[in-house]
């Protein structure tokens, strides 16, 4: 049990109207939970239901898209490009009021508060002529009168709905790629009417959407707004301007609560920040509004978030004044458990959030169809119905020998040893973690560790005999007499033979510089042949060791599968430790002193000369032949095959994989 008093986070607050049971918010996130869309279902319940049973206080779920004035004839429309537009909207639909009901009746049930997120997400219009993000190539419509009245009643007809159906706040959205923000941004709204101006003349749609929505829901319930800290664009307000126009918004008297972030939707920084970003990097942002609003004669309560997942962290943030509510979506998301954990003292089996950030890029751009919400580290994500009907203690305890510990060994063992199994778990290196390990090592990946740290700790609470050091071969295997075997024996990095010279000596592969057991020169040419974040990890890593690194990489550009949270922040920090980019070619011949490539999308050739070392990032290729083996021998009942030694490809489908096996032995 830990001895951390926590003397505030666990404390109610009164937000206007609102009683809030603790300071630990979810805030609205984009994570896509219904398999229903369009409709509240049983697996979105479940999804953000599991939070507030794990004692998060506030549950802002996900955002209501409003209707939009769309001309005649146009098509409804939604894209990660030009938003959302669209005639009739989720609100209108009685189906779709019903399940929200059902929704915010479940989550009081457990204590928590609901508060509904009003949102006009598009690119498709705005106050003036300027594409709302650097994302967009073309010139939006410029909103006209009508519009703009149509726009600020819908909030009000939403925000009616959305008190009748038992919510306890309304948020309205006014950061990123909204329709507030268009109009806060001096880079966007450059009317010169009553809507624009400068910072107090700026405001006026803001204010006049929240008295419109305050006149028709009244006192009853809180209402806020959701804000960007500062634009992070050429021209953009500054946190300086945004207190300002935040003072000008709150002195009307019709605030409750600010939910601040910080950050970019299509670049660096990201106000979803990866493991690249500090932990509460602007936290300062969140005490200066704080501040400013406390001059005000309303109170105002300010929710801060920005990559804080580790309750002691929040604890600290309220103390030091900071904020009076804390942010933490991925926390909860990672561990929806982690609030009562927290409470109770069980710091150590908290799951904590390792900031890879794909739970919420893969959900605004979705890899698979049909989409179910995805942690990397935590496998109920997106299954969560399914792992509570099939999750029971075994009816018989079986011996389950895992052979290797990494992501999908380990929960192969957790879940095992939860369900009763006597596990044993075999791993060859001096610790668990597998490419976690790796990872780590990276510049800005140490959070990655933290998974380790869960593993180790978890499997040690539940009594697995985990053996490190410790070959497995078909004779040790026999020898410990197991009912099941896992073979979960992973992947090595690919080695492309058909490139010549791939085995001079000056070639090394990237998995090794990681390790540190592969010395480079000063000039160091990486070859990609992987589109996440293997190749940016290596690259930097060699940078920051003060090697000369050019990447050369087969497709359009470096990370091409990582999304748009993410992905500006990746080549932000290739520019600033100074790697050069060459996109679009394949290696075919390395020489001594030079290196042969061929365009990806053509047959023009390109020679390369003064690199000392050549770095392979190639992929890997999974390591099967154990488990041919034992089902070739076929003296053990049940033998699986899990994670990479089946398909190489991420944390996720590793953790996942894993999981699922020790749930079905």
């Amino acid at each position: 049990m830990s001895n951390v008093k926590f003397e505030r986070l666990f404390s109610p607050l009164q937000v206007g109207p609102m009683r809030v049971p603790n300071r630990i918010c979810e805030t609205t996130n984009t994570i896509n939970s219904s398999m229903a869309p369009g409709l509240i279902d049983e697996h979105f319940i479940a999804h953000h239901g599991a939070k507030a049973k794990g004692g998060t206080g506030w549950i802002g779920s996900e955002t209501w898209l409003l209707d939009v004035p769309l001309p005649p004839g146009a098509p409804d429309e939604i894209s990660l490009r030009g938003g959302f537009g669209c005639h009739f909207a989720s609100y209108q639909n009685p189906a779709f009021v019903e399940g929200w009901t059902r929704f915010v009746n479940e989550m009081h049930g457990h204590g928590s508060v609901v508060v509904v997120q009003l949102t006009h997400l598009n690119a498709l219009w705005a106050p003036s002529p300027v594409p709302v993000v650097g994302a967009q190539d073309y010139t939006p419509h410029v909103l006209g009168e009508t519009e703009i009245e149509f726009l600020l009643d819908s909030y009000a007809d939403a925000a009616e709905v959305a008190k009748n159906s038992g919510a306890d706040g309304i948020e309205i959205h006014c950061a990123h790629e909204t329709v507030g923000y268009s109009f806060l941004s001096p880079v966007t709204n450059r009317r010169t009417d009553k809507w624009g101006g400068g910072p107090a003349g700026r405001v006026r749609f803001v204010v006049e959407t929240l008295r419109r929505v305050r006149e028709r829901v009244g006192d009853s319930i809180a209402l806020g707004i959701r804000i960007n800290g500062q634009e992070s664009r050429a021209g953009g307000y500054d946190n300086m301007e945004l207190r300002e126009m935040l003072f000008h918004i709150g002195e009307t008297g019709l605030l409750d609560f600010v939910d601040l972030d910080v950050g970019h939707c299509w670049g660096a920084p990201s106000y979803v920040p990866s493991s690249y970003h500090p932990h509460a990097e602007y936290r300062e942002f969140g005490k200066a509004a704080r501040a400013d609003l406390a001059d005000l004669d309303a109170k105002i309560a300010v929710l801060f978030t920005g990559r804080i997942n580790d309750p002691v962290l929040a604890e600290e943030l309220i103390k030091g004044g900071y904020c009076d509510l804390v942010g933490m979506v991925r926390a909860g998301i990672a561990d929806p458990e982690f609030a009562n954990k927290a409470r109770e003292g069980r710091l150590g089996e908290i799951r904590r959030c390792i900031g890879c950030t794909r739970c919420i890029d893969e959900a605004s751009e979705p890899l698979t169809i049909p989409y179910t919400p995805t942690c990397s580290i935590n496998p109920m994500i997106g299954n969560e119905l399914r792992w509570e009907t099939e999750f029971r203690p075994t009816a018989k305890s079986k011996h389950v020998l895992v052979v290797g510990g990494g992501a999908a060994g380990c929960e192969a063992a957790r879940v095992a040893a939860m369900r009763g199994h006597k596990v044993t778990l075999l791993e060859q290196g001096k610790r668990l973690g597998g490419q976690l390990l790796l990872a780590a090592k990276a510049p800005g990946r140490d959070s990655f560790e933290d998974q380790i740290y869960f593993e180790e700790n978890a499997l040690a609470r539940l009594g697995v005999d985990v053996r490190l050091e410790s070959a497995a071969d078909i004779a040790a295997i026999k020898a410990l007499s197991p009912d099941a075997v896992v073979v979960a024996t992973g992947s090595l990095p690919r080695v492309p033979d058909e490139v010549l010279g791939i085995h001079l000596p000056h070639v090394v592969q990237g998995w090794d510089v990681l390790r540190g057991k592969a010395v480079t020169g000063e000039r160091v040419a990486i070859i990609s042949q992987e589109d996440y974040y293997q190749t940016p990890c290596i690259a930097e890593y060699l940078a920051e060791r003060g090697k000369q690194v050019e990447i050369f990489h087969k497709s359009v550009h470096l990370a091409t599968e990582v999304a748009r949270y993410s992905i500006g922040m990746v080549l932000k920090r290739m520019e600033s430790c100074g790697v050069k980019v060459h996109p679009n070619l394949i290696l075919k011949e390395i020489h001594p002193d030079a290196l042969e490539f061929i365009s990806a999308w053509g047959g023009k050739t390109y020679r390369e000369e003064g690199f000392d070392s050549v770095v392979l990032a190639y992929g890997s290729v999974q390591q099967p032949q154990l488990y041919e083996q034992l089902k070739a021998e076929g003296d053990i009942p049940e033998v699986f095959l899990a994670g990479s030694a089946w398909v190489p490809r991420r944390l996720a489908e590793a953790t996942r994989h894993g999981a699922s096996i020790g749930l079905i032995i």
